[in-house]
């Protein structure tokens, strides 16, 4: 199997390493061993651990999930010359990440939290030439999407990368709802993990809109609802969030 050397050894990079465990050897670095020895607790198999200082990184496939104002101090600690870096740095762009690191080749990437289930939607770009291994890598955690342009990937940091966030308000708003009115919350939440895992499947192959005007008939309780959503912006609010989310990346 290949080994992926992962840069950091945080909550996203812990998350995508679930995902790539039984495909790939996982080796991680980072400043300090507790924190690493927790990292491969957590992660449930061995994995070699290493410090930083003066790691090298000569042909290896690099996976940097530091925090993108840690950039600098990092690419100084590292010896070397890696053959790529994929990155999962939010707003971090491919010029400075070469700035900093000494690679053949950066592709920048955004994958989300379901990577450590294996269903991630990661979007990618950078250096073309590299697209194919970073499919192979980052395909082990899911769905992937080369885009055209560095904007393009801050846009869709807001919806696939931030996402399930956004979604988990919705989840936890709903079924506080049920409770509101009388639903207990052991069901309440059961009935909503059931309702979010079947339009998870419908929502692969129908519109939306289509969906909504399937349900939605005249005069019902979902006609009802969906205008007090209406009412409230949640439409106008979701439309701002990425908005917002892009407007950060850029300040990054």
């Amino acid at each position: 199997m290949k080994t992926i050397t992962f840069i950091g050894n945080g909550n996203m990079g812990l998350s995508i390493a679930k995902g790539l465990k039984n495909k790939y050897i996982i080796e991680v670095v980072g400043r300090d061993m507790k924190k690493l020895e927790l990292f491969e607790s957590q992660l449930g198999v061995k994995v070699d651990k290493y410090l930083i200082n003066n790691f090298d990184i000569s042909n290896k496939t690099l996976l940097l999930c530091v925090k993108p104002a840690n950039v600098e101090e990092v690419g100084q600690k590292l010896k070397g010359r890696a053959e790529v870096l994929l990155s999962v740095l939010a707003g971090t762009s491919v010029e400075k990440l070469k700035e900093h690191f000494n690679v053949n080749a950066v592709v920048r990437t955004m994958p989300n939290l379901a990577a450590s289930v294996g269903y991630s939607m990661t979007t990618m770009t950078g250096d073309v030439e590299y697209k194919e291994n970073a499919e192979e890598v980052l395909g082990a955690i899911g769905k992937t999407l080369w885009l055209n342009s560095q904007k393009e990937l801050d846009i869709a940091t807001g919806l696939a990368g931030s996402g399930p966030a956004y979604l988990a308000l919705i989840a936890e708003a709903l079924a506080d709802g049920a409770v509101k009115q009388g639903l207990k919350r052991d069901d309440s939440m059961e009935v909503m993990r059931g309702l979010f895992e079947g339009f998870g499947k419908l929502i692969q192959d129908i519109h939306p809109a289509l969906l909504k005007d399937a349900v939605m008939s005249p005069g019902g309780t979902t006609a009802a609802g969906y205008s007090a959503l209406e009412n409230g912006g949640v439409r106008a609010s979701c439309i701002d969030a990425i908005e917002q989310s892009y407007a950060k990346a850029k300040e990054l």
